[in-house]
């Protein structure tokens, strides 16, 4: 390992460091806007709605989309996996855009489905709600991840690869 591949590593970490300062704010705010407008123009296709900051006020009902809803730990998990596996710049921006891309699709339709059996008084409400908040979301982050490892043809391990470069190199020394 040389000097360049080392300092690649520390300031890949020290990013991702960075990154999960200041309560995740940078993911909301990116995601929030990218969440909350599609997710009214798919709803507006089916009811009449107001947008009041993150709240989506439809025939009466109020749906707050809090910063759960927009899931930035999720997008901040998916940047970890990215920049804790060592590959090429070009390679990492975009398969990090490829799983983003991903998750804000799964999101914004987890977010209009839920919304439509919340409005629609459904039985089935509370349990979805559940189920997506407890059960599928980390299977969508994993899903995606091995997904983007597949399709980017990733061949490194997150934070394993690097600690074996480190080891070697300093068995090296």
């Amino acid at each position: 390992m040389n000097k360049q591949n080392a300092f690649n590593i520390f300031f890949r970490y020290l990013f991702l460091l960075i990154l999960g300062l200041g309560n995740l704010f940078i993911f909301y705010v990116i995601f929030t806007p990218l969440t909350i407008y599609p997710v009214k123009f798919i709803l507006s296709s089916f009811y009449s709605l107001e947008l009041s900051g993150n709240s989506l006020i439809i025939n009466g009902y109020t749906i707050q989309l809090i910063e759960a809803c927009i899931a930035g730990a999720a997008y901040y998990l998916l940047t970890i996996l990215n920049l804790a596996t060592s590959m090429p710049l070009k390679k990492r921006l975009y398969s990090l855009s490829f799983s983003f891309t991903i998750f804000l699709f799964l999101n914004i339709s987890r977010i209009v489905i839920l919304s439509m059996l919340f409005v629609n008084n459904s039985a089935y409400f509370d349990f979805s709600h559940k189920f997506f908040w407890y059960g599928l979301s980390t299977i969508f982050v994993v899903a995606i991840w091995f997904l983007t490892v597949y399709k980017f043809k990733i061949e490194n391990i997150p934070f394993y690869s690097d600690f074996l470069s480190l080891k070697k190199a300093i068995k090296k020394n």
